[in-house]
């Protein structure tokens, strides 16, 4: 730390948890609670009950659930592909080319995820891309809202890279193809697999978008949380809001075990 003095780095480590623990940290807690309760008690959840969690399993939670963990896998594996090969690409680019590049990637995050959402729905609602209604159009939409993740990801990779690394691949005789495959992609496993994982997290929690172009075959689960609270269900939304975050941190977790390993190869 910057900090020298014991002092200060006590106060400065009571002023973190100060603001950490009321701002991040007991929301999710109450969140928790909630999930398990069955009344409120002044301003906390009480009452200590399974029917929530009970009631979701033999609900619509879990295919909703499914549906998630489907169209966040399919949207990081596209995004993180169109992110990583725009990355390469752009590159060899000059800067201007290279700016522009960084500005379509970046306009979906630029703007409201609602108008995405909109914008996606109008674009695709006659043939012949009539996807209106389909599994596919929430896919796009969520592709389309993390890709930029995947790309600056990748993008500040590069730029960190070594160039001797290729440098001294191609003067040993390999083909670029190669470097790409055995040597380039290798060293940037790490950054790919973080922005894998927080496109799969961003693309776990979309609601703005999807509530705008979600077919009745195909309901992720924000959007279930949603309707559960909207209707004054708050301890089943609680619950289902528990699921989302268990099974985006079990899969974070996953990902990070395969960074760790990736960065010791």
């Amino acid at each position: 730390m910057l900090v020298h003095s014991r002092s200060a780095r006590r106060a400065l480590h009571i002023l973190f948890f100060v603001l950490f623990l009321p701002v991040f940290a007991l929301p999710l807690l109450v969140i928790v609670a909630a999930s398990f309760a069955s009344s409120w008690s002044g301003a906390l959840p009480s009452g200590a009950t399974l029917t929530h969690y009970q009631d979701m399993a033999h609900g619509e939670a879990p295919a909703a659930l499914l549906t998630s963990v489907l169209t966040a896998l399919a949207a990081s594996v596209t995004a993180l592909t169109a992110g990583t090969w725009a990355a390469l690409a752009a590159e060899k680019l000059g800067r201007r080319a290279r700016g522009l590049l960084d500005g379509l990637f970046l306009l979906p995050v630029a703007v409201p995820s609602v108008v995405v959402g909109l914008s996606l729905l109008v674009a695709f609602s006659q043939p012949p891309f009539l996807l209106n209604g389909t599994p596919q159009i929430v896919i796009i939409a969520h592709t389309v809202l993390v890709t930029a993740f995947a790309y600056q990801s990748v993008t500040a990779a590069l730029t960190r890279l070594d160039p001797a690394y290729e440098q001294s691949a191609a003067g040993l005789g390999a083909r670029p193809a190669y470097v790409l495959w055995r040597v380039k992609l290798p060293l940037l496993l790490p950054s790919l697999t973080a922005a894998a994982g927080l496109c799969f997290a961003l693309s776990m929690g979309e609601l703005s978008a999807t509530m705008m172009i979600y077919p009745p075959d195909w309901l992720p689960l924000p959007v279930q949380i949603f309707a559960a609270t909207d209707r004054g269900s708050l301890f089943t939304g609680a619950a289902l809001a528990v699921a989302l975050m268990t099974t985006t941190l079990l899969v974070l977790l996953g990902v990070s075990r395969i960074r760790t390993k990736a960065s010791y190869r």
